[in-house]
């Protein structure tokens, strides 16, 4: 059992395996210009392995893929079914932006995948373009379908904007409801990397737009999952992440692996340990320690409150996958 700190069971482990991203959406990476880190930099689906078994030795039991974009990285496949065989029954899931998904999903299903987040701002091809500086729209569509037709279950995610996407709020929910997907809408958290002066839309705004159509009651927080749920009239539920509340840090169950060794305590920590030198050597043992000493480390709550909103995190979230 992995305990840190301040007492909380960690079960949960998010691995990055590349910063590099195919989309340049506007509230995570506008101006990053289209170039990558050196391969030999990143860390080996091998070395990630190792880690990843020492962290499912010690209690790990669900394990989500991020980037960057994950599917940019070759064979992640292969990367998922190590896991796998590794250990059956685990909580296997990938976050993606859908636009490499169509060619993938059925092999992501067959490693042994269970579920996909796609992050999908707006169903305007000219709206999503404008988000993700790319047109981009149609094959992210077209990756959601085939996700459902593999039978990936698919959760979408959607950041809304205000001046460009805040008009789309009930119309990305239909498109998910009607598919029987769910739904997080998640408050735009404020980065250095992100588009100057964007506005989100604040959870009780997007409770307020949905309200207008449909009667819904508050669920709230189920276990340590950030996201706060509400349930339709016909049982439909939807979530919102609010990232400047502290209430789901009293139970945070996860901590973050880059794709270049940095293991993190918490997104909007900015301390982190390294370890790439324990599996590039293979020190089962080294690598046990940094995991537990980045436990020690973990803090008890984000940088954000409600009384300030103006705290900015320095993270890139294209390296820690949000």
């Amino acid at each position: 059992m992995l305990v840190d700190g301040f007492g909380r069971n960690v079960t949960y482990l998010r691995v990055s395996v590349t910063e590099r991203c195919n989309f340049r959406c506007q509230y995570c990476m506008p101006e990053k210009p289209f170039s990558w880190v050196p391969k030999e930099n990143l860390l080996s689906f091998e070395e990630l392995f190792l880690f990843v078994k020492v962290a499912i030795d010690e209690g790990i039991t669900k394990i989500r893929i991020t980037g960057g974009e994950p599917l940019l990285r070759t064979d992640l496949d292969k990367f998922i079914a190590m896991i796998n065989n590794h250990k059956s029954g685990l909580d296997l899931a990938l976050t993606t932006n859908g636009f490499l998904l169509k060619d993938a999903a059925q092999k992501l299903k067959n490693a042994g995948l269970q579920r996909v987040n796609i992050s999908l701002d707006s169903l305007k091809p000219d709206v999503a373009g404008k988000m993700a500086q790319k047109d981009v729209l149609a094959k992210v569509q077209a990756g959601i379908e085939e996700a459902l037709r593999v039978g990936l279950k698919v959760k979408i995610n959607m950041v809304p904007i205000k001046g460009i996407n805040d008009t789309e709020v009930l119309d990305v929910l239909e498109y998910a409801k009607e598919r029987g997907m769910s739904i997080r809408f998640i408050e735009y958290m404020e980065n250095t990397h992100a588009k100057e002066k964007l506005k989100g839309l604040s959870g009780q705004e997007v409770q307020t737009i949905i309200a207008q159509k449909y009667h819904f009651k508050e669920i709230g927080r189920v276990g340590p999952s950030p996201a706060h749920l509400f349930e339709f009239d016909d049982g439909y539920i939807f979530g919102i992440i609010d990232p400047h509340k502290h209430d789901f840090c009293e139970d945070c169950n996860r901590i973050r692996l880059t794709a270049e060794g940095m293991l993190i305590p918490c997104l909007y920590f900015d301390e982190a340990m390294s370890i790439k030198d324990a599996v590039h050597n293979g020190d089962v043992a080294k690598a046990a320690e940094v995991l537990k000493e980045v436990l020690r480390n973990k803090p008890e709550k984000n940088k954000w409150s409600d009384d300030d909103q103006n705290e900015t995190s320095n993270r890139a979230f294209y390296e820690t996958g949000g």
